[in-house]
Formats: C-alpha cells, structure tokens, sequence
C-alpha cells in the first residue's frame, strides 16, 4: 500500500461501551504474551486507545493457561492471571505462520498507531515482520519491543523470565531478611516495570511523530526496568563504591524506618527526618538528643540499638491503638494488610482502584484498577473526566470475526497487500 492511500485509511472507532480517554482514536496492535507486554497493551487501553490482541490459535496467550486459580463453568475456564494483564481489549486468532494470517496482520498493521510485541530477538523478523518491514508498511508506525536483557549485546538473545531477572539485575539480592535470604519481590515486577517503562516510551514516541510524521522504534527489556529502579542502592554502588545487601523490613538509609513488633503483631513506621524523631520520642518519653540516636545518620550506624529502643517503646501497646497514638502524633504510621483487607478498603474504592466489568462467562467480577485518574481544572474547582467504564478480558478469539469484517470493509479500492 502506498502512502498515500494510507492516508484515506479509515481509523477504528474507540471501544464500543467504553467512556472516552486521551487516546481515543489510536490503534494499537498487541502480539505479546505473558505479562509485561500485555501490562502495556493494558495500560494504553485504559486511557481509551483500541487494542486488538494477537493470538494463537487454540491456546492463546501463555497466560491463558496460567493457573490455577482458574474460574468459571467447566468448558470455559478462565486463568485470573490472565484476567489480570488483559482488559479493555478485543482478540483475535492468528496463525502467524499461514500467509492468509500473515496478510490479516499486515493490513492491521496499515491502520495501528502502534504495535506491541515481546518475542525474543529475532523472531519478528523470521515471521517478516521486522521493525524496518513494518515501517516501511506503515511510517507512522511506533513499535514497542520489549525483551529479557536487551535486543543486543553480548547477551542480546537470552530468554528473559521475571524472576531470573530479578536476581540477575541484583533485586533479590537487596531483598529479604538478610544476606543468605535473598527473595524475590512477590508480584513479577521486572516484568510489570518494564510494561510500564515500555508505555512510557511509547507515549514519549507519539508525541515526537506529531511533530515529525513519523513512527520510531522504542525499545526496553526486563533486565533494564529493574535497573532504572535501582535508585539509591544504585548509587550507593556507583557513587560510594558500597555493595547493598537485603537487610529485611528495614530501611538502609534511614532511621527508624520499617516494621516493629509490638504487644500483639506489628505496625511500620517512618521517621523521616530529625524533626519527626524529636516528635516521635516527645510521643514515648524518649531522649531525642541521646548520643547514639540523635541524627539520623547516627540512627543508621546505631540501627540495631534503635530498633531496640523503638520495639522497647512499643510493647505494650496493641497494633491498633498504637496506629491511633502515632496517628494523634503526626507520625507516619500504617499495618501491613493482606490482599483482601486491600480491595474490601474504601480508600482503595475511593481511589477507583477496584472496577467492576462484565465478563461474558464470569458475569461480573472485580478487577485491580488503573493507578492514574484525571481533571479537568475549571473556575469551579475539579471535574474529574477519567475513564470508569472498561470491559473485561476478552475470549480468545472472540472479536476475530468481527475484525476480519472491518478489514475487508474498509480495504482500499486497489489491490491488496501482500505478505
């Protein structure tokens, strides 16, 4: 197809049933599986955009099969790990390696904005699809590639899976109750960085093709993701030449900062500054100009007499009375709650965390929701115009008919491509 018959091809309409967001108009073509990719695919979805997700046939995403808990009727199982990663989506099947399918994919591809993919290097290019083939098809194009360690490099093509990159990237190892314990952060989150990190870039990429024309390649990995948090221990590394370890439920850089026990479980506390250690101790009758505790690098050095002294203070208080008192005192302060205390929670609520969508073999289930809303400033304060209508996770296949028909509906007067 040429250019410019590109240019008289017509865009999809948004999702029907779901409320306007700032991408509405944009199509995104998803061929990623698993999580991180699909996250992205997720996230651009949420803020209004079309995306259709690519499939194989029978099986579908990996995810699909990721279980249990599955749940739903016996002949329609659904895996909520995949319900997790895949809202606000259409499907459709694709048999990559048939040139019937190939040629669908092409003619999606002439009409997305953007196209999401996470294979390992090198096999977009075998299927012919590389990043320069697609450009070439579609100049406005802008493709996110997502992979394990990076598409190049001594060790550009090594399968990436979260938790190997999160010891790989040194996560784990700052991560547990010391340094024979290292642990894996408890959700994949190498790979959900690395879906947001991607989403970033990609928002990043449309706005420069508004100003030049054109699409371009963005491309992040796992391994990157977990780096670009690295943060403070990062430099501590870089900087001060020291080598963090994971030293627990505590802070390596401030004092006291973390859990405490108390008469019957625990609470966390974060005394952020000397200011707030000064209160903190008017609070328990504690010394704030005692040698050993009164800076906060004089607390780090000192951390485990002050974890003493704080737990000393603590242990006759009950967690919820404690949570008050701190409270009363302006002291940061909060529990550790479990998974379902979480979404049973009105500020979760509140905050449009939780959202209710209509599966077609669930009925209505609850999802995680999106962690951005958005406002509309006016002289009579804030009116919030954030998207709360969303569909659930589509079937596998379930929109393929209605997509091929769109496609053959809406193919130009000319011949068609060809794969």
């Amino acid at each position: 197809m040429t250019t410019a018959e590109l240019a008289h091809v017509a865009q999809p309409e948004a999702l029907p049933e779901q409320q306007a967001g700032p991408l509405q108009g944009l199509l995104v073509i998803d061929l990623s599986r698993a999580l991180a990719g699909p996250h992205a695919g997720m996230m651009l979805g949420d803020l209004g955009a079309r995306v259709i997700k690519v499939e194989s046939p029978g099986t579908g995403d990996d995810t699909r099969g990721w279980g249990p808990p599955f749940v739903g009727p016996d002949d329609e199982l659904q895996a909520t790990y995949f319900l997790s990663c895949n809202r606000n989506k259409e499907s459709i099947s694709l048999d990559l390696k048939s040139d019937a399918d190939r040629e669908v994919l092409q003619e999606l591809l002439v009409r997305a904005d953007v196209v999401i993919e996470n294979f390992r290097t090198g096999v977009m290019d075998r299927l012919g699809f590389s990043t320069s083939a697609m450009q070439e098809l579609n100049p406005r194009l802008v493709i996110l590639s997502i992979t394990g360690f990076g598409h190049d490099g001594p060790e550009g093509g090594r399968a990436g899976y979260d938790q190997i990159v999160q010891g790989e990237a040194g996560l784990m190892s700052v991560t547990g109750n010391g340094p024979e314990d290292p642990q894996r952060v408890g959700v994949p989150i190498a790979d959900l960085l690395s879906g947001m990190y991607g989403a970033y870039g990609l928002l990043a990429a449309l706005l420069q093709r508004e100003r030049t024309g054109r699409g371009q390649v963005v491309r992040t990995s796992l391994l990157a993701a977990v780096v670009g948090v690295h943060a403070f221990q990062g430099t501590r590394v870089t900087v001060a030449g020291e080598v963090p370890v994971a030293q627990g439920n505590h802070h390596p850089s401030i004092a006291p900062y973390g859990l405490f026990r108390c008469l019957d479980g625990a609470v966390q506390i974060s005394v952020g500054s000397d200011a707030l250690w000064r209160k903190f101790c008017a609070t328990f009758g504690l010394d704030a100009e005692a040698p050993s505790f009164a800076t906060n690098a004089d607390r780090v050095r000192n951390r485990s007499q002050t974890i003493a002294l704080v737990e000393q203070a603590f242990v006759s208080y009950p967690a919820a009375d404690l949570l008050e008192k701190l409270r009363l005192s302006g002291i940061p302060a909060g529990k550790v709650r479990s998974l379902d205390e979480v979404y049973a929670w009105d500020q979760v609520h509140s905050q449009g965390l939780a959202v209710d969508v209509e599966h077609e073999t669930l009925g209505t289930i609850t999802l995680p929701g999106p962690p951005i809303r958005f406002f509309d400033a006016t002289p009579d304060g804030e009116r919030e115009t954030t998207p709360v209508t969303h569909k659930a996770p589509p079937l596998l296949n379930r929109h393929g008919e209605g997509i091929r028909r769109w496609l053959a509906s809406d193919r130009p007067s000319s011949s068609a491509p060809t794969p």
